[in-house]
């Protein structure tokens, strides 16, 4: 399995799939440890493909199911796009295939709210050394996480240990890079699914204010393989619901077996019929 991550996360905001074998994933350019591009342009939806490629054929991998959460879902279905015999499934979760910004903000009217997010995004990135000096002295506490849990930011239903651990290294990011990656990224126009033929997963947070239901649903509404599950969750989803993340990769993982035996139950009776 491959997980696309969102901006500045990783396995860590999965907490019920790190104890699982065959877990690939990466950290985006500048975050987590990971060096930056020589070339600080070099962050679109092209480079973070090729680091999937990268991951998977450093790991050998030919084919596998995707995952993918906040803007890592763009990256995750800009990768069935354009390579589709590496992609066997795919598991989207709380975030829309590209123009992310036109997914936030459920309370602001439609037609405002690419203008709202583009533009909150940018005061943020200026702010980011204003940032730093807060944010990289946040303890995280028993305490902080507790507020953290019961602020409406993430749910109560998360496990304190995994929110913790998710935060502690979350605050550290240089947020102006951190936002300068979400701006590039975030760009990226609507994609088409229409070409996906692969089992698709989507679970969407009720109360998610990053990637609405709608913007979710309506890019693969027409997909004959596609599963949709709307939970009463934030955009935090993973870290609120990791049962029901796990039971439903399970479930993609047993469609994706289905459909690779149909198909080559019918590519052998093929044979057999021209033999």
């Amino acid at each position: 399995m491959l997980l696309c991550p969102g901006v500045g996360s990783g396995p860590e905001s999965w907490p019920s799939l790190t104890d699982r074998g065959g877990l690939l994933s990466w950290y985006m350019r500048g975050t987590m440890g990971s060096d930056r591009p020589v070339d600080e342009r070099n962050i679109s939806l092209d480079d973070h493909v090729s680091d999937a490629i990268a991951v998977l054929d450093d790991a050998g991998i030919e084919r596998c199911v995707v995952m993918g959460w906040s803007m890592g879902v763009t990256v995750a279905a800009e990768l069935a796009l354009r390579h589709p015999e590496r992609v066997a499934g795919l598991l989207l979760v709380a975030g829309a295939p590209g123009d992310s910004f036109d997914a936030m903000l459920p309370l602001v009217p439609k037609a405002v709210r690419r203008f709202v997010g583009l533009t909150s995004t940018r005061l943020l990135q200026q702010a980011g050394p204003v940032l730093d000096k807060v944010l990289h002295r946040v303890p995280v506490t028993d305490a902080t996480t507790f507020l953290l849990r019961h602020s409406g930011v993430i749910k109560p239903s998360s496990d304190p240990a995994a929110v913790g651990q998710a935060v502690s290294r979350f605050l550290q990011h240089d947020w102006r890079w951190y936002f300068t990656l979400a701006l590039a990224l975030g760009e990226t126009p609507r994609q088409d699914l229409a070409p996906i033929v692969c089992p698709v997963t989507l679970l969407a947070g009720r109360d998610d204010v990053l990637a609405t239901t709608e913007s979710m649903s309506g890019p693969v509404s027409a997909l004959p393989q596609a599963r949709l599950r709307v939970l009463p969750c934030s955009h935090y989803l993973p870290l609120e619901a990791p049962e029901v993340v796990s039971a439903e990769l399970d479930m993609l993982l047993d469609r994706v077996r289905s459909v690779d035996f149909a198909t080559s139950e019918k590519l052998t009776s093929g044979s057999r019929s021209r033999t």
